[in-house]
This record gives structure tokens, sequence and C-alpha cells, in this order.
């Protein structure tokens, strides 16, 4: 396997430049995932990896060779798309073989080869099955056993389990993730669902517009967002946030809502008196309390879904959302009190959307 480092990559289609400089290094063996919405540029910069997409300015180093110039077919790596792309008049073993055949590998090595990765994929009794005899996890599985039987340094995925329901992602998420596991390959990737993102990646890049907003650990990106869009993209539910002002007396902080309500913030907030802020506090951090300085929250809907009971409510004129484990018996119309944990509050500046601290 191999590593791959992307340094100030850049794509421009005519004079509309896609992606801005894009920085980002995948270590050897870790399962890296592009994440953000339509439109940010990750399948552009994955197909750019996969030498797909020409490179406008900058360098793409695979196990430390720039491959800029050099073609897919020599780039030793592995594709997985959102379609299967799969020859609908070969069989499951002839499409698993057939990117080796033109390789001119031996026809034993072939064999050898589809039957070890039908072996791991659970696709040894359909290997002489046609693509339209299977259902979509199995055709999904059949195009990672093309990838896999080609033992690449680098595994690509561009949002694989698009067209998948439900519960075939969970299952399809299971399953590539223990595929790396047992391969330890180099993966990349792409997905606009947070979800799949949170669950399967040793690293989280989040792009947006052609940049990369922040990287890091999965944890690391939910607990710490860097800024507003981070915090809004990553988390589902997703975190309240609500436009402020930080006012402090008698040694306290607080921030004042736009209609004049407190909303309570850890002691030592980084924020200077009078600063325009947007108060941050994921629906999973608020909880059901009547202790001193409790929201008075209307409940407006309830939404359970069995492991936990979503109350999206009103502040004021702001939304709160709270996230509950327990079973409650709330009623629309019903005041309730709730207060945020305040060592899990955020506090971004309201104009340039930064953290602050």
């Amino acid at each position: 396997m191999a590593s791959v480092d992307v340094r100030k990559a850049v794509k421009r289609f005519g004079t509309v430049e896609i992606l801005h400089g894009i920085d980002v290094t995948i270590d050897n063996g870790t399962f890296v995932v592009l994440l953000g919405p339509s439109g940010c540029g990750k399948s552009t910069l994955l197909r750019m990896i996969a030498g797909l997409e020409e490179i406008s300015a900058g360098e793409i180093a695979i196990d430390g060779k720039v491959v800029n110039n050099v073609p897919p077919k020599d780039r030793d790596i592995a594709m997985v798309f959102q379609n299967y792309a799969l020859y609908p008049h070969m069989k499951v073993a002839e499409n698993m073989a057939f990117g080796l055949k033109l390789r001119g590998v031996d026809a034993p090595t072939i064999d050898k080869k589809v039957r070890e990765a039908a072996a791991i994929l659970n696709l040894s009794p359909l290997l002489d099955r046609y693509p339209r005899q299977l259902s979509g996890g199995q055709r999904q599985r059949v195009a990672m056993g093309r990838a896999i039987v080609r033992d690449p340094q680098v595994f690509l995925f561009d949002e694989p389990l698009s067209n998948l329901d439900a519960k075939l992602r969970v299952q399809m998420r299971t399953e590539i993730r223990e595929l790396h596991q047992r391969l330890r390959s180099t993966s990349i990737y792409v997905t606009h669902d947070q979800i799949e993102a949170m669950t399967m990646a040793d690293k989280i890049v989040v792009m947006r517009d052609g940049h990369i907003e922040q990287q890091g650990a999965p944890l690391e990106v939910y607990d710490r967002p860097n800024n507003l869009f981070v915090a809004g993209f990553i988390g589902s539910p997703a975190m309240n946030l609500v436009s402020g002002a930080v006012r402090r007396a008698n040694g306290t902080a607080s921030v004042v809502t736009d209609d004049g309500l407190v909303l309570p913030v850890p002691p030592g907030a980084p924020a200077q008196e009078g600063a325009k802020v947007v108060y941050g506090i994921r629906p999973d951090h608020i909880e059901l309390t009547s202790g001193q300085g409790a929201l008075d929250v209307e409940v407006a809907v309830v939404e359970p879904t069995g492991a936990e009971t979503l109350v999206v409510g009103k502040y004021g004129k702001s939304d709160i959302q709270a996230a509950f484990r327990e079973r409650h018996a709330f009623k629309p119309g019903q005041r309730v009190p709730l207060m945020p944990m305040l060592d899990k509050v955020h506090l971004f500046d309201a104009g340039s959307g930064q953290r602050l601290g």
C-alpha cells in the first residue's frame, strides 16, 4: 500500500477555478473520507487522484512519486463507482477478472485471485451469475471484488452506496470497513453522508466550495468544529446555532439572544463583552432539568425514533432541538426546562464564522 499526498492542488475548467489549492496527506493504510455537500469538489479531487481529471496546478504524489502526468492505468489504483459499472453480458467471475485479463495476467493467477476475492466478499456461490441476477448489494460487492483482485496501492470509492436502500447502506458500510481492516489498504472514500463519514473514517476531510474547511479524526471534527459550516454539517440532528451577544456581569458570562433571552456559557468563555457570536450546542448535549438557569422551552414537535426522542422546541424566536435517550411523554405546547451542558457549549464569531477558543 502507499500514501497519497495532495499539494496545493488546483482544478480549473476554462477560467472557472473549482479547487483552490488543496493540501491533504493520506497516510499509508488509512481510510480517509472526503465529505461535503454537492458541488464542493470532492469527486473532482478523487478523479484527479485517479488520473481521470487533469490537475491544473500543484502536485499529486502516490507513494512519494508525483503522478501528475502518469496515465490512470499506471497509477496502481482501483476505483469503485456509484453505479457499479459492471458488464451485463459477463458473469461475476468474468467481471472480476476483466482488468487482469487486459493486463495479460495468466489464467491460473487470475482464477486464484478471483476466488480469493470472492471468498473475502462472500461471492463464491455467485461467480456463475450475471449482474442482472444479483441484488444491489451483491453488485456493489462484485465491483469491490474487481478492485481487490488488482491488489492496488490505493482504493478509491466514489459514493458507492448512494444507490442502495437505507438498510443495505448500513450493511455495506460495515462490510467496507471490515474489508479495509482485513486488507489494511489505503482507501479514499467520497460521500455527502456525514453518518457514513463518522462511522467509517480514520480521518475526515470536510470540503466546501473547493476548499478544505477542516480535517481530522471523526470525533475531533465532531467535538471541536473549526467553524459554523463544519458545526452545522457534522452531526445528525444538526447542532443548535443561535445568534446573540456576550454579556458579562458579576463574574459570570452569558449570551443574550437577538430577542433578549439568555443562554448560559462556561466560565472563562473566550469572548469579550458585547461581542457578536453564534452560540452552538448539540441536541444530545442538552439535559432535562429544573436547576437554576434552565431554559424555558415550549415543545413544538416530538419525534420518537425508538432509540431516542427528538424534541423540537421554541426558545423565544429560536428553534432548539434536544435529543433524549429516556422516553418522555412530551406534548406540543408543553413547556419544559432544558439546560445545555456548559462544557459542551461552542461559541463562533458571528462575522467570520470561526470558532472562538
